[in-house]
């Protein structure tokens, strides 16, 4: 089997393990590589890495429907569920305009993000302008309305739906065996690995490692987790000894970018710059910071 598992995040919905592992692969070997030429010796502490090390845990397929066109994303404003998927479109575009001056932001209406909850027709107004905002800005160039939409969707449908759920974490479970060493998993992904890894009652050496993670934002993906927090606090994974935190300081699909407040001292926060990409799962992979995360797991 493998040393280390990846974990992706929302949007790979046509891909599988297979396919992912092609981009995803070499991208983390180069972070491992940048990491070791700087640190000569961790490098003597560790066999070198091949593709072979690493496998990809695929559970996109699982929000495909059935004659769905493929998976073809057809989503309008119209789309966006009340609840959980326009607070976070709401969370996110107040995030944007907080960080980006350009952006107005709900409460540049007067109504604030609250005001919006009080009829249909104005929420769908927000959320007209809430994705007309967000996809003009540098955090989602190029992304279309249908595909932010899709993203929301999965992030709702992982939660509320108890049998995607407990698929999607098998995924993860059912690739790591014994000599596996690492977990890398990168936005709703990390969410998956994080309760897939507290199933594990067993303590085991295992090191996680999370990128752009939404496990800290409280009420949209934190109050929500299997196992629930208890007094404020995250469980800690059993099967977990050692917790390293990537997330870019511009990330605002992750919201929260340390998450030593919600579960605990022994989280190793890192915070990295991606540039325009500050999402993008192979930018996180090719941090430095990340591939000493990694690096060090396996030395372990």
């Amino acid at each position: 089997m493998a040393r280390v598992v990846v974990v992706h995040g929302v949007g790979k919905h046509l891909e599988t393990g297979e396919t992912l592992h092609t981009s995803l692969a070499p991208a983390l070997e180069g972070g491992v590589n940048l990491a070791l030429r700087g640190d000569g010796e961790l490098a003597a502490h560790i066999n070198p890495l091949t593709p072979d090390d690493i496998l990809c845990a695929g559970y996109g397929d699982l929000f495909r429907r059935p004659g769905a066109r493929g998976g073809a994303l057809q989503y309008e404003a119209e789309d966006v569920a009340e609840g959980l998927e326009t607070d976070l479109l709401l969370a996110w575009w107040q995030e944007a305009s907080r960080r980006d001056p350009a952006v107005l932001g709900p409460q540049d209406s007067g109504r604030g993000v609250l005001g919006y909850a009080a009829s249909r027709p104005l929420r769908i107004a927000a959320v007209r302008r809430a994705l007309d905002a967000l996809t003009r800005t540098r955090f989602f160039k190029s992304v279309s309305d249908a595909f932010l939409i899709a993203a929301l969707k999965q992030f709702r449908r992982y939660f509320e739906e108890p049998a995607l759920r407990k698929a999607a974490r098998s995924r993860i479970l059912e690739l790591i065996a014994p000599d596996t060493r690492v977990v890398v998993a990168h936005s709703l992904g990390s969410v998956v690995a994080y309760e897939a890894l507290c199933s594990l009652t067993a303590p085991r050496p295992l090191t996680l490692v999370t990128l752009g993670s939404p496990l800290g934002i409280r009420h949209l993906a934190f109050d929500r987790l299997d196992p629930a927090p208890a007094d404020g606090t995250g469980v800690w994974p059993r099967a977990v000894g050692h917790w390293h935190n990537v997330a870019d300081a511009s990330d605002i699909v992750a919201l929260v970018h340390e998450l030593a407040p919600r579960f605990g001292p022994r989280v190793t926060d890192h915070l990295v710059h991606n540039g325009t990409t500050m999402h993008e799962m192979t930018a996180y992979l090719t941090a430095v910071e990340t591939g000493s995360a990694i690096a060090g797991g396996l030395a372990r």
